[in-house]
């Protein structure tokens, strides 16, 4: 069990094309709210924009890392946000079948799109993927402060990539499931005690 001086906070980054209102990010929000602890997590909503979405979550954890110790929860290229966050402050992050190398993947994404859970349309653009790449953490100096939950049969991303990424932090490799994690809500309990959270 990990305890900390100051309370535990946890910061969750949704993926691409996803916002607060994903499964994951409400199920963990509704877990913590019965347990009492819902002032310790945060959901914001992330710009398309990757520089303008890394400057918005930097402003909550310069905010907030006086008073509490933070744990970034990172879902697809929320996951690739939070490598680079936890990097920059020395923070603990799970990772959630965590996007690698987004700046491939989301060049088939350029122009309009339509977001699955808003309906709010946007355009992808060609320096986005620039942004993405220029923040990109090609070595991770403190794997042991990574949580990385994989499931192999993730149908966007290739859990390989991950794996070898992330090959020495606290890796969960799961046999089947997919790209939004199945049972997610049974991970819950290691990913708090990862954070530092004593519920009972």
């Amino acid at each position: 069990m990990i305890i900390d001086s100051k309370p535990p906070l946890l910061i969750y980054l949704h993926g691409f094309n996803s916002s607060p209102d994903s499964f994951k990010a409400r199920f963990l929000g509704e877990y913590l709210s019965q347990r009492g602890a819902e002032k310790r997590y945060l959901v914001p909503a992330l710009s398309y924009q990757p520089a303008e979405a890394l400057a918005s979550v930097r402003q909550l954890i310069e905010k907030h890392a006086a008073t509490a110790e933070i744990t970034l929860i990172g879902s697809s290229l929320g996951g690739y946000y939070a490598t680079n966050l936890a990097e920059q402050y020395g923070l603990r992050a799970v990772l959630i079948n965590p996007a690698v190398y987004p700046y491939r993947l989301l060049k088939d994404y350029l122009g309009i799109n339509r977001n699955y859970h808003t309906g709010e349309e946007y355009e992808m653009r060609p320096e986005y993927m620039q942004q993405l790449l220029d923040i990109e953490v090609p070595y991770i100096s403190e794997p042991q402060r990574f949580l990385v939950l994989l499931q192999t049969a993730d149908e966007t991303l290739d859990y390989r990539e991950a794996a070898e990424k992330y090959a020495n932090a606290q890796l969960c490799i799961e046999q089947g499931g997919s790209h939004g994690f199945d049972d997610f809500e049974q991970k819950i309990p290691q990913l708090l005690e990862f954070a530092g959270f004593q519920l009972s």
